[in-house]
């Protein structure tokens, strides 16, 4: 028998469910989507850009990797 733990939600789940508990229309849960997409690509282009930074990497780089 595999016995299953349950994790406590953390603060965006909770904050998520405050949002969804609402009722929201399906073009506002698209929005939201597109919304939350967009913020953690810019997160993650933050994070890429300061690896970048720290690597000395350049255009030459990418060209040298190909």
């Amino acid at each position: 028998m595999i016995q299953q733990t349950q994790k406590p939600l953390n603060n965006l789940q909770l904050e998520l469910l405050k949002i969804y508990s609402t009722g929201i229309s399906d073009e506002t849960l698209i929005e939201l989507r597109k919304v939350i997409a967009h913020f953690l690509l810019e997160r993650a282009r933050d994070e890429a850009d300061k690896v970048w930074a720290a690597k000395n990497y350049s255009e030459q780089s990418i060209e040298q990797w190909f």
